[in-house]
């Protein structure tokens, strides 16, 4: 996730993520330049025909088109929003497990201690890579014995919860935990699947296909009759003109299916290495330290 400072205008204006968009969208601009520009050449300079051309449709269409975009926009980031919070929710469910763990846990039982220190933060991990493209298990902190338990497993992070929760049950078959500390602790492991559930549902629950289909159509239409409606009003000047719109609403576009899916690699996405890296060091700082 870029981090900035929102009160620098300048830096924002000339900030190197507008040169990104303008790479990613320089085919698509190239190849509207070049057939406004054939429009515009043909009519003024070849054919010579002219006739009477009008804004109000277009005018009319941009406000329905801009409606359409705006909930584009707020659907997309209300999906980036939502992953956020439950981020936020998996960190502080971390810290509160790890802190109960620890004043539960005798300060000489380094075993069960240091066990809760790797597994924690190995369910973020593990459930940062499960949203993206599968758990590599070299990311995740874990001795051979264990590590054995999750190999070939299709679904890491909720194995990683499972044996959670199996050696919570051991502690208090062991009478390590009372009861009513067995039963908090229980509380707090099964937030550990809501949070991944709640994940997994914007990971796999995208833009309905008509909607995002529609305004793609939506915005081409709209552009490639464009060059008709400034033709004969701003002459050669509808080709800069036509290339502004066309920038603005395909960025707006771009943006939109960039936020949506939030727990990526893009460079909006949210910053899930640096939470998970954060929930390792609290973990360890409450459990070992």
């Amino acid at each position: 996730m870029v981090k900035y400072n929102p009160k620098t205008w300048f830096s924002l204006i000339f900030h190197s993520y507008s040169r990104q968009v303008m790479r990613t969208l320089f085919p698509a601009l190239l190849a509207m330049g070049l057939y406004t520009a054939g429009i515009v050449f043909l009519f003024l300079e070849v054919l010579e025909f002219r006739f009477s051309s009008t804004h109000v449709v277009h005018s009319l269409l941009g406000i329905v088109l801009g409606l359409f975009l705006v909930f584009r926009v707020n659907s997309a980031y209300d999906r980036w929003w939502e992953g956020r919070k439950l981020w936020g929710l998996l960190l502080n469910n971390s810290r509160n497990l790890a802190a109960k763990m620890s004043a539960y846990l005798p300060k000489e039982d380094d075993t069960n201690r240091k066990y809760f220190a790797q597994m924690i933060p190995n369910f973020a991990v593990s459930m940062k890579e499960h949203l993206r493209d599968g758990v590599d298990l070299e990311d995740l902190d874990m001795v051979e014995d264990v590590l054995d338990r999750v190999k070939g497993k299709n679904h890491i992070p909720n194995t990683i919860s499972l044996m959670i929760y199996e050696r919570i049950t051991q502690l208090y078959n062991e009478k390590k935990i009372t009861g009513e500390q067995f039963f908090v602790l229980d509380k707090e492991v099964k937030e550990f699947s809501d949070i991944l559930g709640g994940c997994e549902r914007i990971r796999n629950t995208p833009i309905p296909y008509s909607y995002s289909m529609f305004i793609k159509k939506f915005i081409f239409t709209y552009t490639i009759t464009l060059p008709f409606a400034f033709l004969f009003d701003f002459l050669f000047w509808t080709v800069p003109i036509v290339l502004m719109v066309f920038f603005i609403l395909v960025s707006v576009e771009l943006i939109a299916e960039e936020i949506e899916d939030p727990f990526g690699r893009d460079v909006n996405d949210l910053p899930t290495d640096d939470l998970c890296e954060k929930i390792k060091n609290n973990v360890r700082e409450l459990l070992i330290h």
